[in-house]
């Protein structure tokens, strides 16, 4: 099936329940695809975790568009099937509409319309996981680890993350924050309220640790990024009653971090601070991202050309938001992110409009003709 509308092939993906990590028959949808326009295509399977890699040439330059077929559930409360695709007053509703089986759709429609029309030189790959919405373990690191051994990884890459504030054209990713999460744990001795010499209540260690961390200015922010940000996000003693002091507390916060720190220094400081004010803890930390920049260049004059050809509108380079794959793949060569609006995604009742979605294969249309004019 050679697609020249990436509307219907969008209904095709939607129509595929991929809950991460299943795929439910999502990359098997594009492979057939893209083997009708000559790429060659490579599967991973790592447990549930379905990996697609496809390729289409052999020479330079070799662009890479990545994504994820792989979409969060869908909830409660639809005004239509999430798994329908079912299109009202010109929109496409669905689970991953938006995020992200649309930009994939607009994607192969506009390598198609490039490959029937244009003549062939360079590369082109797909590189799409099932493990984005998940924890990201068996997908795009597994999938760049791959190109990487076997000399195959891209000169560029654009992930097709739905990245605009309020209108298409927007807002253009070049950078995301790092991601560190740690969990506390902090043992003491468990009594009777009434007689605190016999017992160690945790929380008398636990609080001010707590607030020692929160309190520091991690920084100020920079040219590209806001300032690094922790959030406590819970509490726990597990204390039903009013009357005894607890035996253990635990905490967990999270640091969404800018480019001023490595996930490395802020353990270092975290486990520094929990040494001084609580002794007895122990903390385990994940770093899922570190923050990553790419600065203004080649790859981001390309894209900001391309979107004003199509929408009008220049772009603004923005780090904002969460992270994503595209943190893994900024430590083999440049990346940047672009796709549709985000405010419906994860949410109840997602959608893009029709109109959106052609839009975006022009423009990623426009993108290819750049990169290989």
């Amino acid at each position: 099936m050679i697609p020249h509308d990436p509307l219907p092939l969008a209904q095709a993906l939607i129509r595929c329940p991929s809950v991460t990590p299943q795929d439910h028959g999502a990359q098997t949808l594009l492979a057939t695809t893209l083997s009708s326009l000559g790429f060659a295509i490579e599967h991973q399977q790592f447990g549930p975790v379905s990996n697609l890699i496809a390729r289409c040439g052999t020479t330079s330059p070799h662009f890479a568009f990545a994504g994820h077929t792989d979409v969060v559930p869908p909830g409660e409360g639809w005004h239509h099937p999430p798994f329908a695709a079912v299109i009202d007053e010109g929109q496409l509703f669905g689970r991953g509409a938006v995020d992200m089986k649309g930009a994939i759709a607009a994607f192969i429609t506009a390598v198609a319309a490039r490959q029937a029309t244009a003549p062939s030189h360079g590369s082109i790959s797909l590189l799409i996981t099932g493990d984005e919405e998940g924890p990201a373990v068996d997908g795009t690191t597994r999938i760049l680890d791959h190109l990487a051994a076997t000399s195959a990884l891209p000169d560029l890459c654009l992930v097709g993350e739905p990245t605009c504030r309020a209108t298409l054209g927007d807002t253009v990713k070049i950078g995301r924050r790092g991601s560190l999460t740690a969990h506390i744990t902090l043992t003491g001795t468990q009594g009777h309220v009434a007689y605190p010499h016999l017992a160690d209540n945790p929380l008398h260690r636990l609080l001010p640790a707590l607030k020692a961390l929160r309190t520091r200015t991690l920084d100020t922010g920079n040219d590209w990024f806001e300032p690094s940000s922790l959030q406590i996000t819970t509490i726990d003693v597990g204390n039903p009653a009013t009357n005894v002091i607890p035996g253990t507390a635990q905490a967990s916060l999270n640091i969404r971090f800018n480019n001023e720190h490595s996930g490395e220094t802020l353990t270092a400081w975290i486990r520094e601070t929990l040494s001084r004010f609580a002794p007895r803890s122990t903390c385990d930390i994940r770093v899922s991202g570190e923050p990553f920049l790419t600065e203004p260049g080649p790859l981001t004059t390309l894209l900001t050309h391309a979107v004003e050809r199509i929408t009008g509108i220049t772009p603004s380079l923005d780090t904002g938001g969460g992270t994503s794959d595209a943190r893994f793949i900024a430590r083999y060569c440049p990346v940047a992110e672009f796709g549709l609006v985000g405010r419906s995604m994860h949410r109840t009742d997602e959608a893009v409009p029709i109109a959106d979605l052609r839009a975006l294969t022009e423009i990623y249309g426009a993108i290819l003709d750049r990169v290989f004019a």
